[in-house]
């Protein structure tokens, strides 16, 4: 009989399938030989090496934080900033609304200056586009290049207010040490005599100063704000050390409380300027006449030479002159009449503020008539619509009926206006003609010529 060992012999043995384990992914140990495993030592290393990298890491990130809350702030600083300037800044509908109103109130400057203009006969012609786009071009260039170049003499005179107390504190000062009230002997031919010092006129106006006997000076004016700066300082003005360079008294005026207007040139516009939201101070008085001592008539003509010879005559120029200046030569002056008309008394009303209704296009011509001689000058408003004849009655009113008979001629073209029916419209003198008068000629004179 066999043994249980002997049946399991015969059985065919198969290897045991078992499933295959995968290895977790990771760090290798440190130093692994043969199997062992790491010490502690290494486990150490290991461990303050990623420490280090960690905390390198989170030293960068604090880092980045950091610029970008500053970046943030300065984020929330401009939108802050923005806002305030959108407060600030009126809305649309508002913006419109203001700029219709200046808008129309210059539109009725301009209206009332054109009403202006034609009570005189006068039309403003302007200028065209071409020479008003370089008039605009020149002023930008001048507005760049001011803009650019800085000027630091200017900068800092203009940051400096103007102390008028401390000036006429120092120009006290500086007139006792020019010596002022003190005389210098002068030697003459006959011996000698006492003269004061020359002083120099200075007048405070509230807009500026005049020094000497002009021209007035703003005080917007560099150079006068230099003048004034040097005063406050304590020295005598730079600008004058080259004429005197000992120094000189100042003889000070102080009209702070008038205004100087400075004379305009012929052909600038004879009223006053306004602006608009701009009013005048209440109180201040105005001038244009540089106060100082005058030249007479006897001074002005010892200035001139006695005699002049031209033409191999000898001819008295201080004789002649003085006749003129003192009104003996005989001369009158040229006159200009405003002859009384109803379109004359119609316009007066309607500038009172009568009849408000009427606009700036009234049919009204402005006619200005020289007289025979040429002493007088007739201004006549008449209607479009009157003639010839009206013209006439109107001027006989002011210049009697007692007349020689006259025509009514203009120079340019020449020609004569007889016919008393036609209107001032049919001849062409609107909206207004500059016209003479000359006495009639007779038939045979006429017929002559």
């Amino acid at each position: 009989m066999s043994s249980p060992f002997s049946s399991l012999s015969k059985i065919r043995r198969m290897p045991l399938q078992l499933q295959p384990t995968e290895k977790k992914s990771g760090p290798l140990p440190i130093n692994i030989q043969n199997g062992n495993a790491p010490t502690d030592m290494e486990l150490m290393t290991s461990m303050m090496q990623k420490i280090a990298s960690l905390e390198q890491k989170v030293k960068s990130q604090a880092q980045a934080i950091q610029e970008k809350n500053k970046k943030i702030r300065d984020l929330e600083e401009q939108i802050k900033t923005l806002q305030k300037r959108t407060e600030k800044t009126p809305s649309g509908s508002t913006r419109v609304e203001e700029l219709e109103m200046l808008c129309l109130q210059l539109q009725r400057q301009v209206w009332e200056m054109e009403r202006f203009l034609n009570d005189y006969g006068l039309i403003w012609v302007g200028e065209d586009l071409d020479s008003l786009r370089d008039l605009e071009s020149r002023e930008e260039e001048e507005r760049l290049t001011s803009r650019t170049f800085w000027k630091p003499g200017e900068a800092i005179i203009s940051e400096t207010p103007i102390n008028f107390d401390l000036i006429f504190k120092n120009l006290k000062d500086l007139n006792v040490l020019a010596g002022e009230g003190v005389s210098q002997i002068k030697h003459t031919t006959g011996g000698a005599q006492l003269k004061r010092l020359d002083s120099v006129p200075i007048t405070f106006y509230q807009n500026g100063i005049v020094m000497f006997k002009g021209p007035f000076r703003s005080y917007e004016d560099p150079s006068t704000r230099r003048c004034l700066r040097d005063i406050m300082d304590g020295f005598f003005p730079s600008e004058l050390q080259s004429h005197y360079p000992n120094g000189v008294p100042f003889q000070v005026a102080d009209k702070r409380d008038v205004f100087f207007q400075e004379r305009k040139r012929p052909g600038y516009f004879p009223g006053f300027g306004q602006a608009v939201g701009r009013s005048k101070p209440s109180g201040i008085k105005e001038t244009h006449d540089i106060s100082g001592t005058k030249l007479t008539i006897e001074q002005f003509l010892n200035k001139l030479p006695k005699s002049l010879v031209r033409d191999g005559q000898v001819i008295d120029i201080r004789e002649d002159l003085k006749k003129t200046l003192q009104g003996l030569d005989g001369a009158q002056s040229h006159e200009v009449v405003l002859v009384e008309t109803p379109s004359l008394t119609a316009l007066r009303k309607r500038l009172e503020g009568k009849q408000q209704t009427e606009g700036p296009g009234t049919n009204i011509s402005t006619l200005r008539i020289k007289s025979e001689d040429g002493e007088k000058t007739y201004i006549v408003k008449m209607s479009f619509t009157e003639t010839i004849g009206d013209l006439r009655q109107h001027l006989a009113q002011n210049r009697g009926e007692a007349l020689e008979p006259y025509e009514i001629l203009s120079t340019f073209p020449l020609r004569v206006y007889n016919d008393e029916a036609v209107s001032l419209e049919e001849y062409g003198l609107v909206p207004n003609a500059f016209l003479r008068l000359r006495k009639k000629l007779s038939p045979t004179k006429a017929g002559g010529q």
